[in-house]
Protein backbone atom coordinates (compact mmCIF):
# COMPACT_ATOMS: atom_id res chain seq x y z
CA UNK A 1 0.00 0.00 0.00
CA UNK A 2 1.30 3.12 -0.83
CA UNK A 3 1.77 6.42 1.34
CA UNK A 4 -0.84 8.49 0.51
CA UNK A 5 -3.64 5.96 -0.50
CA UNK A 6 -5.29 5.56 3.49
CA UNK A 7 -5.42 9.12 3.82
CA UNK A 8 -7.90 8.93 0.72
CA UNK A 9 -9.29 5.60 1.68
CA UNK A 10 -9.75 5.35 5.29
CA UNK A 11 -12.67 7.79 6.12
CA UNK A 12 -14.37 7.79 9.76
CA UNK A 13 -16.77 5.38 8.28
CA UNK A 14 -13.71 3.29 7.18
CA UNK A 15 -12.40 3.32 10.08
CA UNK A 16 -15.41 2.66 12.32
CA UNK A 17 -16.43 -0.90 10.42
CA UNK A 18 -12.39 -1.65 10.27
CA UNK A 19 -12.59 -1.01 14.82
CA UNK A 20 -15.83 -3.29 14.58
CA UNK A 21 -13.53 -6.23 12.42
CA UNK A 22 -10.40 -5.55 14.08
CA UNK A 23 -8.44 -4.27 11.59
CA UNK A 24 -7.88 -1.14 12.74
CA UNK A 25 -4.69 -2.14 14.68
CA UNK A 26 -3.48 -3.76 10.97
CA UNK A 27 -3.98 0.23 9.85
CA UNK A 28 -2.88 2.26 12.37
CA UNK A 29 0.55 3.18 11.33
CA UNK A 30 -0.33 3.04 7.95
CA UNK A 31 -3.01 6.21 8.69
CA UNK A 32 -0.34 7.72 10.87
CA UNK A 33 2.63 7.74 8.14
CA UNK A 34 -0.76 8.41 5.25
CA UNK A 35 -1.81 11.49 7.96
CA UNK A 36 1.65 13.02 7.90
CA UNK A 37 2.48 13.55 4.05
CA UNK A 38 0.73 15.40 1.98
CA UNK A 39 2.38 14.85 -0.80
CA UNK A 40 1.12 12.44 -3.65
CA UNK A 41 2.13 9.35 -4.48
CA UNK A 42 4.49 8.51 -7.46
CA UNK A 43 3.98 5.72 -9.95
CA UNK A 44 7.30 3.64 -10.06
CA UNK A 45 8.30 1.32 -13.08
CA UNK A 46 5.81 -1.64 -11.18
CA UNK A 47 2.65 0.54 -12.59
CA UNK A 48 4.44 2.07 -15.62
CA UNK A 49 4.92 -1.58 -16.96
CA UNK A 50 1.73 -2.74 -15.83
CA UNK A 51 -0.49 -0.45 -17.18
CA UNK A 52 1.33 -0.79 -20.96
CA UNK A 53 0.29 -4.36 -20.65
CA UNK A 54 -3.72 -3.62 -20.57
CA UNK A 55 -6.37 -3.22 -22.88
CA UNK A 56 -8.71 -2.03 -20.29
CA UNK A 57 -9.51 -0.76 -17.29
CA UNK A 58 -12.92 0.62 -14.89
CA UNK A 59 -13.01 4.52 -14.26
CA UNK A 60 -15.38 5.14 -11.46
CA UNK A 61 -16.46 8.81 -11.81
CA UNK A 62 -19.20 10.59 -9.22
CA UNK A 63 -22.29 13.01 -10.86
CA UNK A 64 -23.45 16.28 -9.55
CA UNK A 65 -26.44 14.00 -8.07
CA UNK A 66 -24.00 12.10 -5.75
CA UNK A 67 -24.02 9.00 -7.71
CA UNK A 68 -21.15 7.01 -8.78
CA UNK A 69 -20.86 5.90 -12.48
CA UNK A 70 -18.20 2.87 -13.25
CA UNK A 71 -17.49 2.76 -16.65
CA UNK A 72 -15.23 0.37 -18.46
CA UNK A 73 -12.92 1.77 -20.86
CA UNK A 74 -10.36 -0.57 -23.67
CA UNK A 75 -8.88 0.66 -26.66
CA UNK A 76 -5.27 -1.24 -27.78
CA UNK A 77 -2.54 -2.44 -24.91
CA UNK A 78 -1.14 -0.35 -23.51
CA UNK A 79 -3.32 2.79 -24.83
CA UNK A 80 -3.46 4.28 -21.03
CA UNK A 81 0.21 5.46 -20.09
CA UNK A 82 2.63 6.71 -17.50
CA UNK A 83 3.00 9.79 -18.51
CA UNK A 84 5.38 10.84 -15.86
CA UNK A 85 5.66 9.41 -12.21
CA UNK A 86 2.66 11.51 -11.06
CA UNK A 87 0.41 11.22 -14.45
CA UNK A 88 -1.32 8.94 -16.58
CA UNK A 89 -3.04 9.85 -19.74
CA UNK A 90 -4.77 7.75 -22.11
CA UNK A 91 -6.91 8.88 -25.93
CA UNK A 92 -10.83 8.44 -24.82
CA UNK A 93 -12.40 6.71 -28.03
CA UNK A 94 -15.94 7.65 -29.57
CA UNK A 95 -18.38 5.36 -28.14
CA UNK A 96 -22.01 5.35 -27.36
CA UNK A 97 -22.09 9.36 -27.19
CA UNK A 98 -23.52 8.83 -23.37
CA UNK A 99 -20.43 11.12 -22.38
CA UNK A 100 -21.44 10.33 -18.68
CA UNK A 101 -18.05 10.23 -17.33
CA UNK A 102 -16.88 13.30 -19.08
CA UNK A 103 -19.58 15.41 -17.73
CA UNK A 104 -18.84 13.89 -14.65
CA UNK A 105 -15.52 15.08 -14.77
CA UNK A 106 -16.63 17.98 -15.75
CA UNK A 107 -17.95 18.69 -12.37
CA UNK A 108 -16.39 16.69 -10.13
CA UNK A 109 -12.50 15.64 -11.12
CA UNK A 110 -11.85 13.54 -8.88
CA UNK A 111 -11.70 9.97 -10.28
CA UNK A 112 -10.81 6.16 -9.04
CA UNK A 113 -9.18 3.71 -11.49
CA UNK A 114 -8.92 -0.04 -10.77
CA UNK A 115 -6.87 -1.78 -13.73
CA UNK A 116 -7.03 -5.73 -13.82
CA UNK A 117 -4.59 -8.41 -15.22
CA UNK A 118 -7.02 -11.57 -14.57
CA UNK A 119 -4.81 -13.96 -16.11
CA UNK A 120 -2.13 -13.02 -13.10
CA UNK A 121 -4.78 -12.48 -10.49
CA UNK A 122 -3.75 -8.92 -9.89
CA UNK A 123 -5.24 -5.49 -9.71
CA UNK A 124 -4.14 -1.80 -9.49
CA UNK A 125 -6.55 0.96 -7.67
CA UNK A 126 -5.29 4.52 -8.63
CA UNK A 127 -7.14 7.95 -7.00
CA UNK A 128 -6.78 10.85 -8.56
CA UNK A 129 -7.85 14.39 -10.99
CA UNK A 130 -8.95 14.26 -14.04
CA UNK A 131 -9.05 16.55 -16.41
CA UNK A 132 -10.58 16.64 -20.69
CA UNK A 133 -7.77 17.85 -22.66
CA UNK A 134 -9.98 18.13 -26.81
CA UNK A 135 -7.84 18.29 -29.92
CA UNK A 136 -8.28 22.03 -30.31
CA UNK A 137 -6.34 22.66 -26.42
CA UNK A 138 -3.19 20.13 -27.54
CA UNK A 139 -3.17 18.41 -30.98
CA UNK A 140 0.30 17.37 -29.92
CA UNK A 141 -1.19 15.32 -27.11
CA UNK A 142 -3.88 13.93 -29.31
CA UNK A 143 -1.75 12.43 -31.81
CA UNK A 144 1.07 11.19 -28.75
CA UNK A 145 -1.47 9.05 -27.30
CA UNK A 146 -3.39 7.81 -30.46
CA UNK A 147 -2.48 4.75 -32.13
CA UNK A 148 -2.99 4.76 -35.36
CA UNK A 149 -3.33 0.70 -35.95
CA UNK A 150 -6.44 1.24 -33.92
CA UNK A 151 -9.80 1.36 -35.96
CA UNK A 152 -10.81 4.34 -33.81
CA UNK A 153 -12.06 7.85 -33.79
CA UNK A 154 -10.46 9.72 -30.66
CA UNK A 155 -12.69 12.64 -29.43
CA UNK A 156 -10.46 13.77 -26.60
CA UNK A 157 -7.85 12.83 -24.07
CA UNK A 158 -8.10 11.96 -20.68
CA UNK A 159 -5.23 12.95 -18.30
CA UNK A 160 -5.18 11.98 -14.81
CA UNK A 161 -3.29 13.72 -11.88
CA UNK A 162 -2.23 10.66 -9.54
CA UNK A 163 -2.77 11.37 -5.68
CA UNK A 164 -2.91 7.63 -4.49
CA UNK A 165 -2.60 4.10 -5.75
CA UNK A 166 -2.78 0.19 -4.37
CA UNK A 167 -1.75 -3.01 -5.36
CA UNK A 168 -4.71 -5.38 -3.84
CA UNK A 169 -4.32 -8.96 -2.81
CA UNK A 170 -5.35 -11.98 -5.30
CA UNK A 171 -7.91 -13.02 -3.07
CA UNK A 172 -11.17 -14.03 -5.50
CA UNK A 173 -10.15 -13.26 -8.65
CA UNK A 174 -11.21 -15.57 -11.38
CA UNK A 175 -8.41 -16.76 -13.72
CA UNK A 176 -9.73 -15.30 -16.92
CA UNK A 177 -7.61 -14.83 -20.42
CA UNK A 178 -7.52 -13.25 -23.59
CA UNK A 179 -7.05 -14.53 -27.34
CA UNK A 180 -3.72 -13.21 -27.35
CA UNK A 181 -3.04 -14.72 -23.89
CA UNK A 182 -4.06 -17.80 -24.45
CA UNK A 183 -2.38 -17.85 -28.19
CA UNK A 184 0.97 -19.61 -27.49
CA UNK A 185 -1.10 -22.54 -25.69
CA UNK A 186 -3.41 -22.95 -28.49
CA UNK A 187 -0.17 -22.71 -31.27
CA UNK A 188 0.92 -25.54 -29.09
CA UNK A 189 -1.85 -27.53 -29.21
CA UNK A 190 -3.08 -26.74 -33.17
CA UNK A 191 0.87 -28.25 -33.44
CA UNK A 192 -0.27 -31.74 -31.42
CA UNK A 193 -3.28 -32.19 -33.17
CA UNK A 194 -1.77 -31.75 -36.58
CA UNK A 195 1.14 -34.08 -36.30
CA UNK A 196 -1.53 -36.99 -34.15
CA UNK A 197 -4.07 -36.90 -37.20
CA UNK A 198 -1.06 -37.09 -39.81
CA UNK A 199 0.16 -40.51 -37.55
CA UNK A 200 -3.55 -41.53 -37.04
CA UNK A 201 -4.11 -41.09 -41.44
CA UNK A 202 -0.79 -43.11 -41.51
CA UNK A 203 -1.99 -45.86 -39.34
CA UNK A 204 -5.41 -46.18 -40.98
CA UNK A 205 -3.75 -46.52 -44.59
CA UNK A 206 -1.73 -49.71 -43.36
CA UNK A 207 -4.64 -50.89 -41.59
CA UNK A 208 -6.50 -50.30 -44.39
CA UNK A 209 -3.17 -52.36 -46.82
CA UNK A 210 -3.30 -54.99 -43.98
CA UNK A 211 -7.24 -56.17 -44.60
CA UNK A 212 -6.30 -56.07 -48.37
CA UNK A 213 -3.81 -58.36 -47.91
CA UNK A 214 -1.23 -56.54 -48.73
CA UNK A 215 1.87 -56.21 -46.94
CA UNK A 216 2.50 -52.92 -44.74
CA UNK A 217 5.16 -50.68 -46.26
CA UNK A 218 7.88 -51.37 -43.97
CA UNK A 219 7.55 -54.93 -44.52
CA UNK A 220 8.38 -54.92 -48.37
CA UNK A 221 11.63 -56.29 -50.14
Amino acid sequence: MSRRYPAIAFTDDVQAVQREHGSDRVYARKRIIAGASAEPDRLTDDEAEFLAERDGFYLASVGETGWPYVQFRGGPRGFARVLDPGTIGWADFRGNLQYISTGNIGGNDRVAIIAMDYARRRRLKIFGHARIVTAEEDPELIRSLGDDGYDAVVERAVIVSVDAFDWNCPQHITPRFTVEELEPVLTDMRRRLAVLEEENASLKAELGRIGDGRQPKSSRV
